[in-house]
């Protein structure tokens, strides 16, 4: 059975350029970075018990930094990304000395307060970011000489940064940090007890998480060639925010699920249906009744009943 779904997932994966139209690839390039965004919030929220509505401040400060080192001061791509990357896990690091002063709902608040300021400076400093105008002029990167201006070549680029993104992220919460993270979240004072500092593992997964915050958000700006202080918004967040809790918060796989539903249900259904937020909350309703823990751990436990059943 394992099998035949990774199998499955394969041909999902490596087959869209060679059946889809553009715009169902282009769509898929945007479900990879949503998933990138969605797990990077996921090891906050599903990992760590940090519950934060302000995550989409990592993605927006890096596809800002991207955009101006290249469009104003003439930044090569790897340049700008680097410094874009490294500027973002600096704000990380800053941002989670203020915010794990708290915890709980206070945590939550303090991430959505920071985040607001962004927002707010995206909008008021239009000398720099230009306001509600945005930035404009992008170009897409040209790794290895390959230009990825066509879709099928920016799907292929962002399918290989998400794949290493899960890799690398399923490798930090299988490692013996990952098991400390989930020990400080289940039993902090416990933990305290034995010799480890929560503070410290909260921190460094809080950084951890703004770095591929930072990561998706270079996506986000390379695909659109065009930022705005939406992008630092409060929706934003919880888009994502919901992603991981519709797919399975502290599973792998779960918030790529959720981001995946969530961006369909934005850029597809909505086409189709005025109210598609209506449709999103009525879709979030039924997950939350027939599969309370999320989709993915839902799939399995009825896989599972299956199976037993079925021997």
């Amino acid at each position: 059975m394992k099998w035949i779904g990774g199998a499955l997932i394969a041909a999902a994966l490596l087959l869209p350029p060679f059946v889809a139209g553009d715009f169902y690839i282009n769509l898929a390039s945007q479900i990879f970075i949503a998933a990138i965004f969605a797990m990077s919030l996921n090891l906050l929220v599903g990992f760590g018990g940090m519950t934060s509505l302000g995550h989409a401040s990592y993605l927006g400060v890096a596809a800002y930094l991207a955009a101006l080192l290249t469009t104003r001061y003439g930044f090569d791509h790897g340049a700008a990304a680097a410094l874009s990357i490294l500027g973002t896990v600096a704000m990380a690091a800053f941002f989670g000395v203020i915010a794990l002063r708290a915890s709980g709902l206070g945590f939550l608040m303090i991430t959505l307060a920071l985040s607001q300021v962004l927002w707010g400076l995206a909008y008021r400093m239009s000398g720099i970011t230009n306001g509600d105008n945005g930035i404009t002029g992008m170009t897409r990167p040209e790794p290895f000489g390959i230009s990825l201006e066509s879709p099928v070549a920016f799907y292929w680029f962002s399918l290989t940064v998400t794949v290493i993104a899960f890799v690398l992220m399923a490798v930090f919460v299988s490692s013996s940090f990952g098991s400390s993270l989930k020990g400080v979240r289940d039993q902090p004072r416990r933990m305290a007890a034995l010799g480890f500092n929560p503070w410290m593992i909260r921190w460094i997964t809080f950084v951890y998480a703004g770095f591929w915050g930072a990561v998706s958000g270079l996506l986000y700006v390379y695909y659109n060639k065009y930022i705005h202080p939406t992008s630092l918004s409060t929706t934003s967040s919880a888009e994502a925010l919901l992603g991981v809790i519709a797919g399975g918060s502290g599973t792998l796989a779960g918030p790529a699920v959720g981001a995946a539903l969530v961006l369909l249900l934005k850029n597809y259904a909505s086409a189709y249906i005025e109210r598609w937020n209506m449709l999103l909350g009525l879709v979030f309703l039924f997950i939350v009744l027939v599969m309370p823990t999320g989709i993915v751990p839902g799939v399995q436990k009825l896989t599972s009943r299956f199976r037993g059943r079925s021997s």
